[in-house]
């Protein structure tokens, strides 16, 4: 019989990728914990990106007009995509795994989570979309709670016009890039956060924000899930991650436990060994 393995699935966020985890995966590594990274389908090396996207200086116009090749991703080719990463990483530890989301990466956490509780030792938030039944995450970006979030004021154009949620991270903008770094990662330095960004993808496939939240309480709701309460964070709102963890809390008829971070979006940029301490007491529990 092969000893149990703790393991971690990763699920980055909107427009980011697998590099996402960089600076935490070593402290968990050191730690003896499995770890799994990828780049959703519609992300990272998977992505597609609009020819304006490519030229400089940018064409404004043209990049705000361009219809996205990056629209036709869906959310059941993410949430079946990332099953077969839990599936393969369970069987590589011998037994259940952690899952852990950031930001939009969290609605696909739900989603796998429900459809394979039984695969599943804990579900972790990383400033994450934590939805009750029935909730798009468009109707959170849209929530009173969320309305000093900094992102949608970062859009090129409307979403449902180019099937996308565009941002130009290669912008040449001093303005524009300042607010970027303020939205993602006000607390870390601009060179590290010049490198980060130069991963991400520009084109975040609209159509998934439109899908419903799938947790039911006799599946999703047996799973112990956490919340990584980022307390400086932009781009999901202090407010917003608390009415969601509420709101959650309430449909399912339990609690989710909160680990408190005193970072902005970005705490795997700006304190990744706090994080990592966080996540692999939730693995190796």
């Amino acid at each position: 019989m092969v000893a149990r393995m703790p393991g971690l699935v990763f699920v980055h966020g909107a427009w980011h990728n697998h590099e996402t985890w960089d600076h935490v995966l070593p402290h968990l590594h050191d730690r003896g914990i499995v770890t799994t990274v990828f780049d959703m389908p519609g992300a990272g090396v998977n992505a597609r990106l609009p020819a304006s996207y490519i030229v400089r200086p940018l064409d404004r116009q043209a990049f705000a007009a361009e219809p996205s090749p990056n629209a036709g991703v869906t959310q059941d080719e993410r949430t079946d995509f990332v099953i077969g990463k839990v599936r393969e990483t369970a069987e590589k530890c011998g037994g259940k795994v952690a899952i852990a989301g950031h930001s939009l990466g969290g609605a696909t956490v739900s989603h796998v989570v429900e459809r394979v509780p039984e695969l599943i030792s804990a579900a972790v938030y990383i400033g994450a979309f934590l939805l009750p039944p029935g909730m798009p995450p468009v109707a959170m970006i849209r929530d009173d709670s969320m309305k000093e979030a900094l992102v949608p004021g970062l859009f090129f154009a409307d979403p449902p016009a180019i099937g996308a949620m565009r941002v130009d991270f290669r912008s040449e903008d001093p303005d524009y890039r300042a607010r970027l770094r303020e939205a993602y990662a006000g607390d870390v330095g601009e060179e590290m956060f010049g490198k980060a960004i130069a991963h991400f993808h520009c084109d975040e496939p609209a159509q998934v924000t439109l899908v419903p939240s799938s947790v039911t309480r006799e599946r999703f709701g047996t799973v112990p899930r956490h919340y990584i309460h980022c307390t400086q964070d932009r781009a999901v709102t202090p407010a917003g991650q608390k009415k969601m963890i509420a709101l959650t809390d309430a449909a399912m008829g339990n609690a989710t436990r909160v680990h408190v971070m005193a970072t902005s979006h970005s705490p795997f940029d700006a304190d990744p060994k706090g994080l990592a301490d966080i996540l692999a007491g939730i693995a190796q529990a």
